[in-house]
């Protein structure tokens, strides 16, 4: 019997479509035209390499036995991939035969498209140091990193304010897998860049090939995924790209200024997906861990500054990593080029050009702040009437305190925890004398806190 090229590729088409979803073959073999069948070979046209690359990678078993069911042990298969809108000169020839079922078929110069990730190769688990503010964060990081798509967290959003971290781990994440997966396509983009894409494949009516390209990658790692509000068009078309990476066990990363659930102008349907996998937290890093930091990011010129002056700027600079990294540049340069000491002074200078406000002095309100956020208690508890243990300790750790660090009288003291009288005040201070006595913990506890009121004693 006499058979069109057409007939045989519907023949095909039939049994592909019988073992694929409607989406996945509208999408991938659709598109697809027959050119020829001669000697036992049928040849196609893809419209682009990025097309021939996902079909081969994702799809070769079932066009080996389509083949093999159609045209029998012979029948061999040829690829033409469409070149800026003109057939590539020269066909690439499969051959689908029994001898070859373990063999995947590699063809000379086409193997996987490698995509450009744009990660930061800087950005590692390395040097990014763990605290109890980025400890879910790093570790589903971590997981990640060592099987892309396969964990829980699918998709992993990192969420913060400006400068604790997040595109840092984002990266470190993508770079871990990079590592661990040589064969991984990681992208890293903004949202802007990728609205950007957008915008450029709408003009140059080139949104297939956009659409191609992305089911390439095996981690895409989004920033700032806030800035997508009221980007309907983008939203859908991201919409879409999720779904499919989504589907096919891509690893999905996303960074945000907020939880999904605060991000407005973003369609419900996509703050749906984001929660999927896992919402990860980035906090304000404690005393200690801007410390580490601070230490780690100045290596070897750890030397250079004398222990008080690095617990001076980590006690200054509490809310964002990357100024802590410019007031250490800052004071380094400073020394270096004016032949300065490094000192509280020095320290102090550079601080002020970073900060609107530091500590001027020490006041019971000061020192009720320093005491509420040591043990993570929201300040207005202290003047509250609860009983709770961690608060009550907390209280009147700040009136013993306070009695030591300021002028203030017994009174306004007690004026400052919810009006109490000067006896209980009393009672306070006598209460943490006795326990730094008999409680060695303690004692430790108090010291430190008395470290940090003298530090902000110096500016």
């Amino acid at each position: 019997m006499n058979h069109t090229h057409a007939s045989i590729w519907e023949s095909c088409l039939s049994i592909i479509k019988s073992n694929l979803s409607d989406k996945s073959f509208n999408t991938w073999f659709k598109p697809i035209k027959s050119i020829r069948f001669n000697d036992n070979v049928l040849t196609i046209q893809v419209p682009n390499r990025f097309f021939y690359d996902y079909i081969e990678e994702n799809y070769l078993g079932t066009l080996k036995k389509t083949i093999y069911q159609i045209l029998g042990p012979k029948g061999r298969l040829e690829y033409k991939i469409l070149v800026e809108n003109t057939a590539a000169t020269a066909p690439q020839e499969r051959s689908f035969s029994s001898k070859d079922i373990k063999n995947p078929f590699v063809i000379p110069g086409l193997k996987k498209t490698k995509i450009e990730s744009h990660l930061i190769t800087k950005y590692t688990f390395d040097n990014y140091i763990e605290g109890d503010c980025n400890r879910l964060g790093r570790s589903a990081g971590l997981s990640i990193s060592k099987k892309p798509g396969g964990t829980a967290f699918n998709p992993l959003v990192i969420y913060g304010n400006v400068g604790l971290g997040k595109t840092h781990l984002a990266h470190a994440i993508g770079n871990e897998i990079i590592k661990n997966f040589t064969d991984n396509n990681v992208l890293y983009l903004t949202t802007e860049s990728f609205t950007n894409q957008i915008v450029a494949a709408i003009k140059n009516g080139t949104m297939e090939d956009l659409l191609n390209y992305y089911q390439l990658i095996d981690t895409l790692i989004v920033d700032d995924i806030q800035f997508l509000s009221g980007r309907d068009k983008t939203q859908d078309i991201f919409f879409n790209i999720f779904n499919q990476l989504q589907q096919t066990g891509k690893q999905i990363i996303l960074t945000s200024d907020r939880p999904p659930k605060d991000l407005e102008g973003i369609k419900e349907r996509l703050i749906n997906r984001f929660k999927w996998g896992l919402t990860a937290d980035l906090k304000s890093p404690d005393f200690e861990t801007r410390l580490a930091i601070l230490e780690h990011k100045m290596g070897s010129d750890v030397k250079q500054v004398p222990s008080n002056v690095k617990e001076y700027i980590c006690f200054n600079i509490k809310n964002n990593i990357r100024e802590l990294e410019g007031v250490m540049i800052s004071l380094l340069a400073q020394s270096n080029l004016n032949n300065r000491e490094i000192d509280i002074e020095l320290a102090k200078e550079i601080i002020q050009k970073f900060v609107t406000q530091i500590n001027k002095g020490i006041t019971v309100e000061n020192i009720a702040r320093l005491v509420a956020e040591h043990f993570d208690v929201p300040i207005e508890t202290l003047s509250s009437k609860t009983r709770k243990r961690q608060v009550v300790i907390a209280r009147q750790l700040s009136m013993y305190l306070a009695k030591n660090y300021t002028k203030s009288s017994l009174k306004t003291i007690g004026d400052n925890f919810g009006g109490k009288d000067h006896s209980t005040v009393i009672y306070s201070i006598n209460t943490v004398r006795d326990l730094i006595d008999t409680d060695s913990l303690f004692k430790d506890t108090v010291a430190e806190l008395e470290k940090k009121v003298e530090l902000s004693l110096m500016t």
